[in-house]
């Protein structure tokens, strides 16, 4: 597929926030332009997808096998994560303090530490790393050969500083990390606790689930400061929250 189309399959992915809180009144305010991936971030999504769909003719990576699909449903989901984590802010000063987004963008200028637990065919972690260079990140996956073919994407992609963990995410003992992503993961009610533990003082659980699975999410972290959900663009259920763990 060509960068071009891929840029405008992932447009609506990259618009600017529809849902905002508090916190995000400066900007809102300020106004802000739809993100932009540079041509290099395309080609190596189009280099991503042709991997994954070699890889899929042998191992069940995913389940969609339309390239289009693949990049609607996978990268943009996982940009559009990626760009409320990650925003682009000519404004950083300005910003409100307490907004877990807008510290992100101060945080540019230093590495953050980014796990994705259950990370399967890569989404949303090594998206985060395309859209974000500066962080260092984890993938954690339990199936040694989806782990491999994590493994072929980082090399093919050329991407440092990430660590591809065969392990589950309960082994993990001891590990803390300024960002943990959740997504599409089996026994939600089972990981979301493991992530949780995951999550540094002050870092932030970003889970990318069904409207349905919120209220149970938030029930069982009372804890945690829980941002608006951010609908994803053109689905009817899927979600983006993303949790504060106190210091």
């Amino acid at each position: 597929m060509t960068p071009a189309r891929i840029a405008d399959l992932l447009a609506p992915f990259l618009e600017p926030p529809t849902t905002r809180s508090s916190c995000h009144s400066e900007r809102a305010q300020a106004g802000e332009e739809s993100a932009v991936l540079s041509p290099a971030q395309l080609r190596n999504i189009s280099t991503y997808i042709d991997i994954l769909l070699r890889w899929n003719a042998r191992i069940n990576l995913t389940a969609i096998r339309d390239p289009a699909q693949i990049v609607q449903r996978h990268f943009g989901e996982s940009l559009f994560a990626a760009r409320h984590l990650f925003p682009r802010s000519a404004n950083v000063g300005t910003d409100a303090p307490g907004c877990p987004a807008e510290r992100s963008s101060a945080a540019a200028a230093r590495q953050v530490s980014v796990a994705d637990l259950g990370s399967g065919a890569g989404f949303p972690g090594l998206p985060i790393k395309l859209w974000a260079p500066h962080a260092s990140l984890t993938l954690v996956e339990a199936n040694q050969k989806k782990t491999a073919f994590l493994r072929e994407v980082a090399r093919s992609l050329t991407l440092t500083d990430i660590n591809i963990i065969n392990s589950r995410a309960e082994a993990l003992t001891g590990a803390a990390f300024d960002v943990v992503t959740l997504r599409a993961v089996e026994s939600f009610e089972t990981i979301l606790p493991v992530a949780a533990g995951l999550v540094s003082p002050g870092g932030r659980l970003a889970l990318l689930i069904g409207r349905a699975q919120l209220e149970q999410a938030r029930s069982m972290l009372p804890k945690f400061a829980w941002s608006n959900p951010e609908p994803i663009p053109q689905s009817r259920s899927r979600i983006l929250v993303v949790a504060d763990r106190p210091r």
